[in-house]
């Protein structure tokens, strides 16, 4: 057995694995800070050499986190064959406009079956398909092991300092989920299984949209009441789509919906509200996001929100309001007023329009 809990709760007999994260930004470092305290033996890629030296010299990664003190367990690469030379588990922790390019080099140089464990939250515009799909659609079959997703409410910058954090692992193999869940589960890092993929990267994805409305609504100087608005609406809007498109609708309270969702709106931590927030303030978009630093997946994920909802025929007004604001340059205020002047519903209309969709995929 792997990652068993003795009588006081602690995880107990790991089993140790040589693990690679691709990925090299805040929440790659992070994952490979619980992977190296769980005594496996971690392997870290990047590009950047420079970055790379200073992982394995002075146990840093000060452009993404920095005064963090990284275990000296990690060893920094810029050979994906070198960092791949023995791994049976990947962790994919590339922005989601990268992955297809990644899964590409894997598969030149992979040679055995791997899991593939990607981390990132995101939905491929045009193709509108969801990361896991983009990774089996990349690579043979003849190398893939498993694809297991890694989801929930969790800040880089926290889970580096240890604090208390849980997530949630999904895939349609679920004999691999509770394999990768053993590898990462500690005292400070717990980690729950669903087997409900779809909704696990849905509630991942689209919650980065809502995070950039919030963001939009600070930015414009609206308060807490604007805030719980828009994290409710948002939270009906995600749970319409993706129960429209398979998921579970008990998935979108749990961990991977409601939990991020709170999460990533509230939080100076969240690149999506802070990129939201400088738009709010009149900010151009490409201003904004040439001065992030990191990558926003809410801008993207916006089109193929967007997109998302013209094809499934599902009402998403926020995902559609900030839609325009970023890319048919409408006004952050006219777009909040355009909300708020829509003609009337019932609210219960959402939650028996999710069920009776739910239903009609069960018969």
């Amino acid at each position: 057995m792997q990652g068993k809990e003795n009588k006081e709760g602690e995880i107990v007999d790991k089993h140790k694995e040589q693990i690679a994260v691709l990925g090299a930004g805040s929440w790659g470092t992070a994952l490979s800070m619980v992977l190296a305290d769980n005594g496996h033996d971690v392997r870290i890629w990047g590009k950047h050499a420079q970055l790379m030296e200073e992982i394995n010299e002075k146990h840093m990664n000060s452009k993404y986190l920095p005064e963090i003190v990284l275990p000296s367990s990690i060893k920094g690469y810029t050979s994906l064959e070198e960092v791949l030379a023995g791994v049976r588990t990947i962790i994919l922790a590339v922005p989601t406009k990268a992955i297809r390019e990644v899964v590409r080099n894997i598969a030149e140089v992979q040679k055995e079956p791997i899991t593939i464990v990607h981390v990132s939250k995101g939905i491929e515009p045009g193709s509108l398909l969801r990361i896991s799909e983009m990774i089996e659609e990349e690579l043979p079959a003849s190398l893939l092991e498993s694809v297991v997703v890694l989801s929930g409410p969790s800040h880089a910058e926290e889970v580096s300092l240890r604090q208390p954090t849980t997530v949630t692992v999904s895939s349609n193999n679920m004999e691999a989920a509770e394999r990768i869940q053993s590898l990462f589960i500690n005292q400070n890092f717990r980690v729950y299984t669903n087997p409900d993929i779809i909704g696990v990267e849905i509630g991942g994805a689209l919650k980065n949209i809502i995070a950039v409305a919030a963001g939009i609504t600070n930015g414009l100087g609206y308060g807490d009441n604007a805030k719980a608005a828009l994290i409710t609406r948002g939270l009906a809007e995600i749970a319409r789509l993706g129960t429209k498109m398979g998921a579970s609708p008990l998935t979108f309270s749990g961990l991977t919906g409601v939990g991020d969702l709170i999460v990533t709106c509230t939080s100076i931590h969240s690149r999506n509200w802070r990129a939201g927030n400088l738009i709010g303030q009149g900010r151009p978009l490409q201003e904004v996001l040439d001065n992030m630093g990191m990558v926003v997946e809410g801008v993207r994920t916006t089109k193929a929100g967007y997109q998302l909802a013209q094809k499934y025929n599902v009402m998403m007004p926020i995902t559609t309001a900030l839609y325009h604001v970023l890319f048919d340059n409408q006004d952050p205020k006219d777009a909040v007023d355009a909300l708020m002047t829509r003609g009337k519903t019932h609210e219960m209309e959402d939650l028996t329009n999710v069920l009776e969709d739910r239903n009609d995929q069960l018969q």
